[in-house]
């Protein structure tokens, strides 16, 4: 009898130690998300939990870092060589990280299950210095058209722009006969986006190369079309909350912004909420809508177990878990399953613009990529450089090939300082 006793307290002695080896043997991956606290910590802790319920072997850890001190701290722990297994970048940040060797490709890595994120996402995802895949797509937003259908029926317009230059066509049509301002192109920050937009490079061989022809007639364009009106004389100046006031003050017929901009409308200017008609903003030469932007989650240099990172990225992006954030955060994933969802499709054929621009906007968004140009020697002054000529080349004070040769040789000169 005591032996049975003996041997049953060493068996539970063994299997409890056992169990506790086991459980001391998890890969801990601590993951670094990017100013999401303490709005998002219920969605983070319940995504956290979920999988660690699911792993033998492996074991999240979440943390949440501010914006301002994101980019430093992750420089720091790649230094240090002390990094976490996965950190959530943007899409510039995701380049210039991987052009200084800051996180490692994960293309292998991801041949398994890529597929399931949308076309523009994975394009993001790439680095397009080495062609290898540096994240796996997270949460991203677009933009859609949205105008006021009252101003088009007075303007004698019946159908929604399909090119570019259809809409440009429209505002100028719009400020002829009703006095308003047809359209308001972000024109306040990063104007290199508008040439990827069309599909024209801005950069190549490290140099800029945005004063060829092809460029000069984009930006006439813009020019005519300011000087018809079409855009209001203050564009360069204005902001989010700018475009959203003039729109619900009817002084601007079109704008483009994420689904939820047009919900300040919808307080603000009920009547023209109602007024309001949703359209996906025209693909242009660039194959994409306007005003992408993709968050992701990469394995930064140095991280001890990559494998165990890639599995915890797997599960935070896959259908099911970017469903739960993106409901959250209203935001929209990155997988084609989960933009199916009846969640965003649900508002398609309906005449409330909040519903309708989400549905309109899950369907683009396949398509959308984040336009933006990244790791140039000196990102504030030449970005500022090429805004001040294009507003230059728009208002007219210099003409279009001279602001644009001018902008581009004052890149060149800062590409000429960087060693090869």
């Amino acid at each position: 009898m005591k032996l049975k006793f003996i041997l049953a307290v060493s068996a539970a002695v063994f299997s409890a130690s056992t169990m506790s080896a086991l459980a001391a043997e998890k890969v801990k991956v601590e993951y670094w998300s990017n100013s999401l606290s303490p709005k998002y910590d219920a969605t983070m802790k319940e995504l956290t939990t979920k999988f660690n319920a699911s792993q033998n072997d492996v074991e999240a850890v979440w943390v949440d870092v501010g914006w301002d001190a994101f980019q430093q701290k992750v420089i720091t722990a790649v230094a240090s060589g002390n990094v976490p297994g996965l950190v959530n970048l943007p899409k510039p940040w995701m380049d210039q990280f991987a052009q200084s060797k800051m996180i490692q490709p994960i293309t292998k890595q991801v041949a398994g299950f890529k597929n399931v994120y949308t076309s523009g996402a994975l394009q993001d995802a790439t680095y397009v210095g080495d062609k290898q895949i540096y994240g796996m797509p997270w949460y991203q937003v677009t933009g859609v058209l949205f105008y006021n259908k009252d101003l088009f029926a007075k303007a004698g317009i019946k159908e929604e722009p399909k090119t570019f230059g259809d809409l440009l066509k429209v505002a100028t049509q719009i400020k002829l006969k009703t006095g308003v301002s047809g359209f308001a192109p972000k024109l306040d920050e990063d104007t290199s986006g508008w040439f990827l937009y069309e599909g024209l490079d801005v950069v190549k061989n490290n140099k800029a190369v945005f004063n060829s022809p092809a460029h000069v007639k984009y930006i006439e364009q813009f020019k005519t079309a300011y000087a018809a009106g079409a855009f209001p004389k203050d564009v360069f100046k204005m902001q989010f909350e700018d475009r959203i006031a003039a729109y619900g003050a009817q002084k601007l017929a079109m704008f483009t912004d994420g689904a939820h901009a047009i919900k300040r409308t919808k307080t603000d200017s009920p009547k023209v909420y109602d007024a309001t008609g949703v359209a996906g903003f025209p693909i242009a030469g660039g194959k994409t809508p306007l005003g992408g932007f993709l968050f992701m989650w990469s394995v930064p240099t140095g991280a001890k177990n990559a494998d165990a990172a890639v599995k915890l990225g797997k599960y935070l992006t896959s259908d099911d878990a970017q469903l739960v954030f993106a409901k959250a955060s209203s935001t929209f994933p990155s997988t084609n399953k989960s933009l199916d969802d009846a969640y965003f499709q649900a508002g398609a054929k309906s005449a409330d613009p909040v519903e309708k621009g989400t549905a309109v906007a899950a369907t683009h968004i396949k398509a959308s990529r984040t336009l933006t140009v990244t790791g140039l020697p000196d990102d504030v002054s030449m970005n500022k450089k090429l805004n001040e000529a294009i507003q230059e080349a728009i208002t007219g004070r210099k003409p279009v090939k001279a602001a644009l040769d001018e902008a581009a040789a004052f890149w060149n000169e800062k590409f000429a300082t960087v060693k090869k």
